[in-house]
């Protein structure tokens, strides 16, 4: 390097007018965080004047990747349209460089060196290296994942706080989630995740080099936020031990989660389900800079031998007789939507895509799934990549029903296509509503075009030939409190003249939201003659209380077996049990860095007590997660250490917490304990900055 009196002293990233300009001052002011396609500028800061002859030139050097798998060189000229430029204004003693990015730029951690140049192009001087994250930018109209809607964009990058739907499709509720992709050191995270990607470990240079693309981005994110075959963040379970981790339904936000993955070296973290890893993948996604929402499916099929329908196998006795991975209906199932282009398929597919993070079936050997059009999907176009088929299944099956005779004959029973893909759901951008969504993926069930893009994607309609039977089954219910004994009513209608004589079978089981069965609470078997009937089946807290599952689900399945007829009627309804509420008071004025106190409460529902309890309290931008057991509560404004809530107790729990970002923010609570799980509640706070006050006279 050539001896001269040094020019160049340092770098100012201008943090904060920056991330302000580019919409990330949420995320960091201290740390340069930019979008690619919009321009930043910052200050080289010079001991003097530099020169302003050919003797002088600077330029920049960027390298991308830990082992500098992408380098740089950025002149002061727009030289080639789609790549790194920039311009400078010279001041005294600093010099404004404002640098350019392509807007299909590869995001990711830059470093960043500025370096003085002599007239035949050696290196005079350079600066020490400085890093910027580089994100998409949906906001850029070049960009692929480009939305032309603020009020969206406020919603699907910019919300820290959402809604998950859980429950069934005719009683339908909400779940809070603290997405927080703006929370402290997340987006370095979200980068260490793509980092941990078997392609990145195995070949980071392809790796890296894809990272221009949303399309390999997103489906890299999808196979990572599940640990199945990789360093990914989540391992999901359904079996309900959860005794060597965290159970599925004590989790409120992704924040707690990919931190604990990160702080334990890639470690996954145990244990999601399908929301969870939703929720999860939407952070990533979102503080990537791409748009993504949370959708669920209600009654989602899982189809394991592709062939576009939900095969039942049962016996006479009500007992499943499926052989080997059986077909299954989801009560509810979760996944994300992104928005971008698909320049890797035919015109029209832009817009967006499904992408599952929930390990259900391999994809090109990885368990993932997406990116997938939406518009593939309702239109039956299951040759178009990724996972169209699947997906497809899972909103637009048909579900079938077999009875196996003890010689091995199989009667198909009944051919439904209004089942499966019900009231698809996502948040509403204009609240803490419900959008339902459901004709983004199908067009009206039975109608004649939904038959012909079913006929379509591969499977032909089938059609029974059979006479209607003059016998009608209906199953109804009222709704189910949890810890109470309640009716289920089965109705069998004589739609003949004549009395006819019958066999019904009813059983009711305790399952979880994906249908896996834990344990039988109930069988009743009655023969009877119809003219109409109505049969009643009580089930007592005594019969599902201790082997109901987390998601607090009961199935009631119903076979009417005529004797001197072939119509074999089966109907299964899911019967979600009502939760509690937990009641959240705020004590304080919401500022800044002031402390505020949570008294939180709620009464054991159950003729049991509770044992174990704990509460989970967590924020975007007002606390860390933070647990607190019930060793010592108020019960009944008196101090009780017994670690038990009994019958009809009320507890009251009081947490302090200082706001650390001012807006609209959102505190999420769980109570988990040995008998009652997954109950819930949210406060929503108004946070202001501080406020100074200032003498008028000195």
């Amino acid at each position: 390097m050539a001896s001269h009196n040094a020019l160049l002293s340092g770098i100012d990233l201008q943090c904060y007018e920056n991330n302000h300009a580019h919409r990330t001052e949420e995320m960091d002011v201290e740390r340069l965080v930019v979008r690619r396609g919009q321009p930043f500028s910052v200050v080289l800061q010079c001991t003097e004047h530099i020169p302003q002859h050919q003797d002088h030139q600077l330029n920049l050097i960027l390298h991308l990747g830990k082992n500098n798998e992408v380098v740089l060189k950025v002149s002061d000229s727009e030289q080639d349209h789609g790549k790194w430029w920039f311009s400078q204004r010279n001041a005294q003693g600093e010099v404004m460089l404002t640098l350019h990015s392509p807007a299909d730029a590869l995001v990711g951690l830059y470093s960043m060196t500025v370096v003085l140049l002599s007239a035949d192009g050696q290196i005079l001087e350079q600066t020490k290296p400085q890093t910027f994250y580089l994100l998409f930018n949906p906001w850029c109209k070049d960009d692929s994942v480009y939305l032309p809607s603020e009020e969206l964009l406020q919603e699907y990058i910019l919300n820290e706080n959402g809604i998950l739907y859980q429950g069934s499709w005719d009683d339908i509720t909400t779940v809070p989630w603290n997405f927080g992709q703006f929370e402290k050191d997340v987006v370095d995270i979200c980068f260490e995740v793509l980092d941990n990607s078997p392609t990145a470990l195995k070949n980071s240079e392809m790796d890296i080099a894809n990272r221009g693309s949303p399309v390999y981005v997103s489906r890299t994110i999808t196979a990572m936020v599940n640990a199945n075959d990789d360093r990914g963040v989540v391992s999901g379970r359904w079996d309900g031990e959860y005794s060597d981790g965290v159970a599925p339904t004590r989790w409120t936000g992704s924040v707690p989660i990919l931190r604990r993955w990160s702080e334990d070296g890639g470690q996954k973290v145990r244990y999601g389900q399908c929301w969870v890893f939703t929720g999860v993948a939407c952070t990533v996604l979102r503080c990537l800079g791409i748009p993504t929402r949370c959708i669920t499916n209600y009654s989602s099929a899982h189809d394991t031998d592709a062939n576009i329908s939900v095969d039942y196998l049962f016996n006479d006795q009500l007992e499943s007789v499926s052989e080997g991975r059986k077909d299954s209906i989801w009560n509810y199932h979760c996944w994300v939507e992104s928005w971008m282009k698909r320049d890797d398929l035919p015109e029209g597919y832009n817009g967006w895509q499904v992408l599952d993070p929930t390990p259900q079936e391999r994809s090109d050997g990885v368990f993932c799934c997406g990116p997938c059009p939406v518009r593939a999907v309702k239109e039956g176009e299951v040759g178009l990549k990724y996972d169209t088929p699947f997906v497809f299944s899972e909103v637009n099956a048909d579900l079938i029903v077999w009875i196996v005779h003890p010689d091995g004959e199989r009667i198909q029973v009944s051919q439904n296509s209004k089942v499966i893909g019900r009231n698809i759901s996502t948040k509403s951008v204009s609240g803490d509503f419900r959008e339902d969504i459901t004709a983004n993926y199908k067009y009206p069930e039975g109608s004649m075009k939904e038959r012909e893009v079913y006929k379509k994607a591969g499977r032909q309609v089938g059609q029974k030939n059979k006479v209607p039977g003059q016998l009608e089954l209906f199953i109804k219910h009222a709704p189910a409190v949890h810890g109470t004994d309640f009716d289920v009513i089965i109705e069998v209608y004589n739609a003949g003249r004549e009395d006819t004589d019958a066999q019904l079978t009813v059983t009711s089981n305790a399952i979880t939201y994906n249908s896996i069965h834990r344990a039988e609470c109930q069988r009743k078997t009655t023969s009877l003659t119809v003219p109409a009937h109505k049969e009643v089946l009580r089930l007592q807290y005594d019969h599902y209380g201790a082997c109901v599952s987390e998601h607090h689900m009961i199935r009631v399945t119903a076979l009417l077996q005529p004797t001197d007829q072939d119509n074999i009627i089966l109907q299964e309804t899911n019967i979600p049990l009502k939760m509690p509420v937990l009641h959240i008071k705020i004590i304080g004025k919401a500022i800044v860095s002031r402390k505020l106190t949570a008294h939180i409460s709620f009464n054991n529902p159950l003729p049991a007590s509770l044992q174990g309890g704990v509460f989970t309290v967590e924020g975007a931008g007002l606390t860390e997660a933070k647990e607190i057991k019930t060793q010592y509560v108020l019960i009944l404004e008196i101090m009780q250490s017994t670690g038990k809530i009994e019958p009809g107790q009320a507890v009251t729990v009081k947490f302090s917490f200082k706001p650390t970002r001012a807006g609209l923010r959102k505190l999420l609570v769980d109570f988990d304990s040995d008998r009652l799980r997954d109950v819930k509640g949210e406060a929503t706070i108004i946070v202001r900055t501080k406020i100074c006050a200032y003498p008028l006279w000195k």
